[in-house]
């Protein structure tokens, strides 16, 4: 498929790049956003050797893709076990948490930079038998070079907007095909990025289902959930889910409406971002609720009324002790709301703000089955806690919907792997010849 004159700039711009690329990742550093202990990486360079035998490469940008992708690595190692999987992303937490929750035959590597040196390193060493990249982040260079050296190719719970694939269609039919064009297979994750992804390759583009649906359960460490279990006992508690700015405030003027009620309750607030501890905590004193920060490891007693979580990769913790959960980032106007199926895997139940669209179609499943509901204004949290809290039945049953929502969409990775598995030719053993 021949390269467009968009494409073949692209590739003269960042070769030009390159040389410049240690100075960018140098100041990326000092602000806190690259390992420098594994700066060399991004430019296709690891200490790491290659194993023996097939490897099947994975790559999903950040956290939420490379969650997603980890019942894929498994389904993957289940059905090839003397396989290895390598995943890539690109950002610090993602590579805390892979650290955390990859299983074995599995190694962690930054994406190199979209460089052409850099690319070519990062192939010639790994050598990957088959690529599968999630959703929509697409590196030019990256697809190029991997297509050049015969591997095969699968874009997985492929998602563009309305906007992108209009984008698209302004660039030309002839770029989008020459880049979307060298998948062997992509599966959208919903109906609107299939047909238009379709629209711009002139072909078919199927969705077996959005593939976030099919995730595994947030982990847990076991000690840390019995521990806070015994201290917890009995109380009523709700976990505020990744809160921006302006939305804590609303979670805890929610909770003293509820306290009112119930003054055994317990809230969980989980900002998005932990680096924000400590003007949630001040919000905290201000309101005068007496709280416990999860990096303290203080003990939760029964006059705590906030367990603050500002840590990382807990959050399976958090939805596993909370009977309600409302998922912030849908509060204030300019978000787009987070994943609903993550508490809904652990049976708590879902509530969530007006600001949805960016899992708009998940959302729109599950409150046409009343597994999750839509609050449009901040005033209607505290009634609606209310109303779990003093109806255990009701409560119960909320949850009971939630969980059957997450558990029926299982098949979705099964159907996935059953399309990807036969470009994994069982001849390919140690990838193409460097």
């Amino acid at each position: 498929m021949p390269e467009t004159t968009l494409i073949k700039s692209y590739g003269l711009a960042t070769r030009l790049l390159g040389p410049f690329t240690p100075l960018i990742l140098s100041h990326r550093a000092s602000r806190g956003k690259e390992d420098p202990a594994r700066k060399q990486e991004r430019h296709g360079k690891t200490k790491q050797p290659r194993p023996d035998g097939q490897i099947i490469w994975c790559h999903g940008a950040s956290i939420g893709e490379c969650t997603m992708l980890l019942p894929l690595v498994n389904c993957i190692l289940t059905d090839r076990p003397k396989a290895h999987v390598l995943v890539t992303s690109g950002t610090l937490t993602s590579a805390q948490i892979m650290a955390e929750r990859l299983p074995g035959h599995t190694i962690h590597q930054y994406i190199p930079l979209d460089y052409p040196s850099a690319v070519k390193r990062f192939l010639k060493h790994w050598q990957p038998d088959l690529a599968i990249w999630a959703e929509s982040e697409i590196w030019p260079n990256l697809l190029l070079y991997t297509r050049e050296r015969g591997i095969p190719m699968a874009l997985v719970n492929a998602r563009m907007s309305r906007n992108s694939i209009a984008n698209w269609q302004k660039c030309g039919y002839r770029n989008a095909q020459s880049l979307f064009g060298r998948f062997d297979v992509i599966l959208a994750a919903d109906e609107e990025t299939a047909n238009g992804l379709t629209r711009l390759l002139g072909k078919k583009v199927e969705t077996p289902g959005n593939f976030k649906y099919a995730a595994s359960a947030l982990p847990v460490r076991t000690d840390d959930l019995k521990r806070l279990e015994s201290q917890t006992t009995g109380r009523k508690i709700w976990c505020a889910a990744s809160t921006h700015k302006s939305e804590d405030e609303l979670m805890i003027a929610a909770h003293e409406a509820l306290l009112k009620q119930h003054d055994e309750a317990l809230l969980i607030l989980a900002p998005r971002h932990p680096e924000r501890r400590g003007t949630v905590g001040k919000l905290l004193e201000q309101a005068e609720l007496s709280y416990v920060s999860r990096s303290s490891r203080k003990s939760v007693t029964r006059e705590t009324r906030v367990l603050l979580f500002d840590t990382i990769g807990e959050m399976g913790l958090a939805y596993r002790l909370s009977h309600v959960s409302v998922v912030c980032g849908s509060f204030v106007k300019g978000l787009s709301g987070h994943n609903p199926l993550e508490p809904a895997r652990l049976n708590s139940t879902v509530l969530t703000g007006p600001y949805i669209s960016g899992f708009g179609e998940t959302y729109t499943h599950m409150m046409q089955l009343d597994a999750a509901e839509r609050l449009l204004i901040p005033e209607q949290i505290a009634p609606k806690l209310i109303e779990f809290f003093s109806d255990p039945q009701t409560l119960k049953d909320a949850q009971a919907r939630s969980l059957d929502f997450a558990e029926s969409h299982n098949a979705i990775l099964g159907r996935v792997w059953e399309q990807i598995k036969p470009l994994l030719s069982p001849n390919r053993s140690q990838g193409v010849p460097s």
